[in-house]
């Protein structure tokens, strides 16, 4: 039995008043700009990011191989995320800022295009496999880094309009 796509529970787009997963229904929805940002950062001992920051980390470069991992993870989030749409990106674009006095590094992640569905989660993803993708090179050096405060910084276009995360002390 079909489902009136209007229809949803407590706000939750992705279930419907049975509270059954599905696929929420874009079809009829306008084709906007879109565009998100992402942050996280990675941070580690101060001898992992001394040989990072030095370009000499054992397995190479690594932020230029997080910057590949996360734009290619942005491509699969279809595939990856369950009820996301396959989306025709039109720009992923990773950044990194280091921060020395943490011994970290900051990951920022954008992703744009125009279509009927946001692009928060490909955002998000960049960010999670850059940042997964950092530890994986750094471990040998340092398995206790941690990746924190993953989190959607803006996101333009559709329905919902502008968001602006607040500002945060990290």
């Amino acid at each position: 039995m079909q489902q009136d796509d209007d229809q949803t529970t407590g706000g939750f787009t992705h279930f419907d008043p049975a509270g059954r997963a599905w696929m929420v229904d874009v079809t009829g929805k306008q084709e906007t700009a879109r565009q998100a940002t992402a942050g996280g950062r990675v941070k580690m001992s101060a001898e992992a990011y001394r040989l990072l920051r030095e370009g000499r980390a054992g397995k190479g470069d690594v932020l230029g191989i997080a910057r590949v991992a996360g734009i290619m993870a942005a491509k699969k989030v279809g595939d990856l995320i369950p009820l996301c749409h396959p989306l025709n990106l039109g720009k992923v674009r990773v950044d990194f800022h280091l921060e020395d006095k943490n011994n970290a590094v900051g990951i920022e992640a954008t992703a744009s295009l125009v279509g009927k569905t946001g692009v928060e989660m490909e955002a998000l993803t960049a960010v999670s496999v850059a940042a997964l993708t950092i530890y994986d090179m750094c471990k040998a050096v340092d398995k206790s880094m941690t990746i924190d405060n993953i989190r959607l910084l803006t996101k333009s276009g559709g329905k919902s309009g502008t968001y602006q995360a607040p500002a945060t002390n990290l």
